[in-house]
């Protein structure tokens, strides 16, 4: 086995841990929403151009890390579902909405907005998707993966 396979198999490897699945497929179906919101401009989104100008020219975000965002939300929801890939779906998943979390939400304190009395949205949602992320990056994809089959063949 070659180093680069590996290394490979070290990331899609997992047991069959339904709680590793449950992680899985709750945070691949919450993000892929928020994805398809910034890609296709479904749910009320604006679409890859008008996220793309929103992150970078109102919110001073580098091209490169704004697609990266759009790509963690849309792309790795989709892996996450799938289980393909979880581990690095997840990882990137949760570096996004860390950084969504400190750049535009702890300011607004912890609660989420839920009654509109406050200016935005607080980081109780945040924790709650880092801590599925979390998992996910930790145990892998869990019973009914692509990863699994991937890794038994």
């Amino acid at each position: 086995m070659t180093s680069a396979n590996s290394f490979l198999s070290r990331i899609l490897k997992t047991d069959g841990d339904v709680s590793a699945t449950i992680a899985r497929v709750a945070l691949g179906v919450m993000i892929l929403p928020h994805g398809l919101q910034k890609t296709l401009g479904w749910f009320g989104g604006y679409g890859f151009s008008g996220t793309m100008q929103f992150f970078t020219e109102t919110m001073g975000i580098p091209w490169i890390l704004a697609l990266a965002a759009i790509l963690a939300e849309s792309v790795g929801g989709l892996m996450l579902i799938l289980g393909l890939g979880a581990r690095v779906a997840s990882a990137l998943v949760g570096i996004t909405l860390f950084v969504a979390a400190l750049t535009s939400h702890v300011q607004h304190g912890f609660f989420m907005n839920w009654f509109g009395q406050q200016k935005g949205e607080g980081i109780e949602f945040f924790i709650l998707a880092l801590g599925l992320a979390l998992i996910v990056t930790l145990k892998g994809a869990g019973k009914f993966s692509a990863d699994r089959a991937l890794v038994r063949s």
